[in-house]
Parts: structure tokens; C-alpha cells; sequence
């Protein structure tokens, strides 16, 4: 890890000092100081380029102090390109059971219509996300305040209660 950790700040050094002065700060941390970081002070924070294995602990907590892998939204954007997809990646133990939380891959698409430029449609969908997470009452067992309650929602009767405050 030391070589391809130390490739990898020597690089991001470099790439920092090619843009000094475009008001871009470009600041070192080791991955243990940077988890305790973004628990006491996320607000510092807008951008963390990481390899992959810290990339991937790092975004599961900052997923935890806004509630969880269901309601994490991401985006990759490139010069030419852009993919919007959950945080999380796939659960392939929950497949076929209706069972997991629909907002990351929906808040995913709000990101998706910001992107494209579609302001009204995004603050739409999102406002209408938040009104059901609010209301408590149409929400995925991981939002309740035991996994398992009974009166949680499916995957499906979640986003049926978006859709539906869409319509409203």
C-alpha cells in the first residue's frame, strides 16, 4: 500500500499544483484522520478524491451520517460523460423481495435532472421524496426506528407514495 498510496498523493500533488491559484485547496489527510473528520466536521468538506478501497469505506460512512446506503444518492461526472447511480451498488441478497430502500436511486435521478438542466423537474421529485420520508408512514424498514417493524413499506409502495405526492 505504501507504493500505490504514495503514486497515488504524488500524483494528486502534482494535479494540485498545476491548478494553485484557480482557488482550488488541495489538502493531504490520512484515511483514519479523514474518517474522523468527516464525523466531527463534514461541513469543511465539498470534494474528497480517494483511491478506490478508502473511497469506498469513506462514502459508506459519510452514508451513515445522512442516514444510511438507501437515501445516498452519487454521480460521476466527466468532461463528456455523466452516470448517476446509488451509492451503495447492488444488493443481491435482496433480490426479488421488495424489500430495499428505493431514495438513493431516486435522489440518483434528481441529481440526473440538475445535471440535464431540469431545475423544475428535479426540485419536483425531490420535494415529493422528502414529503414521504417526512411523513414516515410509506417508508423501507431501514428508515423506521427498528428494521423490523412491521408497518414498513416495500421497495414498491415507497415509491408508489412518491409518485403519488408527485401527482398531489
Amino acid at each position: 500500500m505504501k507504493y500505490t498510496d504514495g503514486l497515488f498523493l504524488a500524483t494528486a500533488r502534482r494535479v494540485a499544483e498545476e491548478f494553485s491559484g484557480s482557488g482550488i485547496e488541495f489538502e493531504d489527510r490520512i484515511v483514519d484522520n479523514m474518517a474522523m473528520q468527516l464525523v466531527q466536521k463534514p461541513e469543511l468538506y465539498d470534494v474528497l478524491v480517494l483511491p478506490n478501497l478508502y473511497g469506498d469505506i469513506l462514502s459508506d460512512l459519510a452514508c451513515g451520517l445522512v442516514g444510511g446506503l438507501g437515501v445516498a444518492p452519487g454521480a460521476n461526472i466527466g468532461e463528456d460523460y455523466a452516470l448517476f447511480e446509488p451509492t451503495h451498488g447492488s444488493a443481491p441478497k435482496y433480490k426479488g423481495q421488495d424489500k430495499v430502500n428505493p431514495v438513493a436511486t431516486i435522489l440518483s435521478a434528481v441529481l440526473m435532472l440538475k445535471h440535464m438542466g431540469e431545475i423544475e423537474a428535479s426540485d419536483r421529485l425531490e420535494a415529493a421524496t422528502a414529503k414521504v420520508i417526512r411523513e414516515g408512514k410509506h417508508v423501507t424498514y431501514d428508515m423506521k426506528p427498528t428494521p423490523d417493524d412491521p408497518t414498513a413499506a416495500k421497495c414498491s409502495e415507497m415509491a408508489d407514495a412518491i409518485i403519488d405526492s408527485l401527482r398531489h
